[in-house]
């Protein structure tokens, strides 16, 4: 039998997220992103779609490289109004019992001790339903605007996202221990101190002497998901990752990356399956090939060049207005995201691409494949990217929402559970089940959080006076 094929969503809390225009089209409500009845009206949708996950995206910065401006996002709307993706969260959670929900944040202006504790918090109220996207970011304004001249070098970023990763590791697995939370009415004990331990971590980039301040959540550790590219976010996924997303443009080509990333887990001391790998998908789907393709040309009449530009400025650190229309591009390393550069440039060494080549390409569904047919159509497609590829599964972004979504979980969910490609019901109950089989609550063995498991028991807790011992003397350093 094949395997299953995971389905996740791709949003994000903006009018405009992969399909730069499109937010005209008249079916289009991605304008209403600011209300919570869009994003509880779409949870139910995509549980009733058996989805794994709906996956947010976010930025903290805006795309202002093209032309030197900001001015064309904001015409455009491109990822600008943008909200913060963690506030709909309880709210989707509160209409839904199993799908889970992948939320982007940007460890690099963040401080790990309170991070820690939003994603606890909602791992408790959504039931161990919560996964992070963990990124370094990659927008010089996000930096400028968090108090920065300019953002960390690339792999700077990584260097400290690893200990970052340790500090909240610690935070989640170590400082509580099992049994810790009593709840005895009688005696008036809710925590034993005896098993809650400060971590007293000292590094490099964060000092964190406390405590965890949530008690443990169904899965201690969110879902790790991420989408580096380039070599340094590809070694950072091998070590931390349970799921990773992928931009692709030919599915021989990305099988060449599935099998490169699980050769970096093995080299990293984990299963060649320790995470599950997803690609980057649009569908424009309806009942026959005719009608999906003259809904495609539609689609495509709404799309904007320049919007597709802005995007391409802000991932790639590349002004396409500096370049004649139909000029080859070619690979330049830039301090932005490497792999939004590397695609086109050098992915596809066959292809000449120009920034003409590049807007269309862009017009919908950012750097991803679009498929367009009848549902029997997308579901060959759908299977073809995930077993030529060697993926696990899809993050399905959308031409217009909730439509795009709405189509693909009526037309298309029904043809791939007839294949028995995807789930008649769930398997599990937390985000980590759907990744890692049912049963599956915590991180595995093999995982670096795992090294933490336990670790504070016999050192000195929250009942000392005193609690300054680390567990590296027991585990050896981390760095």
């Amino acid at each position: 039998m094949s395997k299953r094929i995971s389905l996740n969503a791709f949003d994000m809390t903006t009018p405009t997220h992969q399909s730069p225009g499109l937010w005209r089209h008249p079916d289009n409500r991605a304008d209403t992103y600011n209300t919570l009845g869009y994003w509880t009206g779409l949870a139910s949708t995509l549980e009733r779609g058996t989805f794994d996950a709906l996956f947010l995206a976010d930025v903290l910065g805006v795309y202002d490289v093209y032309k030197n401006s900001s001015a064309p996002a904001l015409l455009d709307a491109d990822q600008v109004p943008l909200n913060d993706p963690f506030m709909q969260i309880s709210a989707m959670a509160a209409v839904t019992t199993r799908l889970g929900f992948a939320v982007t944040s940007a460890l690099t202006y963040e401080q790990p001790y309170a991070l820690a504790r939003k994603f606890s918090t909602l791992d408790h109220l959504t039931d161990g339903r919560i996964g992070w996207n963990v990124v370094t970011s990659y927008l010089e304004s996000a930096a400028r605007n968090l108090g920065l001249e300019r953002q960390l070098d690339h792999d700077a970023r990584y260097d400290l996202a690893d200990e970052f990763m340790d500090v909240v590791y610690k935070l989640w697995e170590g400082s509580w221990e099992e049994g810790a939370v009593v709840k005895d009415r009688n005696r008036g004990i809710y925590t034993d101190p005896a098993k809650v331990h400060p971590i007293n971590h000292e590094g490099e980039y964060f000092r964190v002497p406390g405590i965890h301040l949530a008690e443990p959540s169904p899965q201690r550790t969110p879902a790790i998901f991420q989408a580096g590219a380039s070599a340094r976010g590809r070694r950072f996924g091998a070590e931390h990752a349970e799921g990773i997303f992928l931009n692709s443009i030919r599915p021989d080509l990305t099988r060449k990356t599935t099998d490169a990333t699980r050769d970096a887990f093995e080299a990293a001391g984990r299963p060649r399956g320790a995470a599950k790998i997803y690609a980057l998908v649009t569908a424009v789907v309806a009942d026959s090939d005719a009608a999906a393709e003259k809904l495609h040309r539609e689609y495509l009449s709404y799309s904007s060049r320049e919007g597709a530009m802005t995007f391409y400025g802000g991932w790639s650190g590349l002004d396409l207005s500096r370049y004649a229309s139909d000029e080859e591009l070619k690979y330049l390393d830039t301090n932005a995201a490497r792999s939004a550069l590397s695609i086109f440039t050098t992915a596809d060494p066959k292809r000449s691409w120009t920034p003409n080549a590049v807007a269309d390409y862009l017009g919908i569904g950012g750097i991803g494949p679009v498929l367009v047919g009848s549902p029997e159509t997308v579901a060959d497609e759908v299977e073809r990217w995930v077993d030529e590829a060697g993926l696990d599964g899809i993050n399905l972004a959308y031409a217009v929402t909730p439509g795009s979504f709405e189509q693909f979980v009526d037309l298309v969910v029904p043809e791939l559970r007839k294949r028995g490609r995807v789930w008649e019901d769930y398997d599990g109950g937390t985000l980590r089940e759907y990744i890692s089989g049912p049963g599956e609550n915590r991180v595995a063995d093999t995982h670096p959080a795992a090294r933490y498991r336990g670790a504070y028991a016999g050192l000195p807790s929250a009942a000392d006076a005193r609690a300054t011992r680390t567990p590296e003397a027991v585990l050896g350093s981390t760095s």
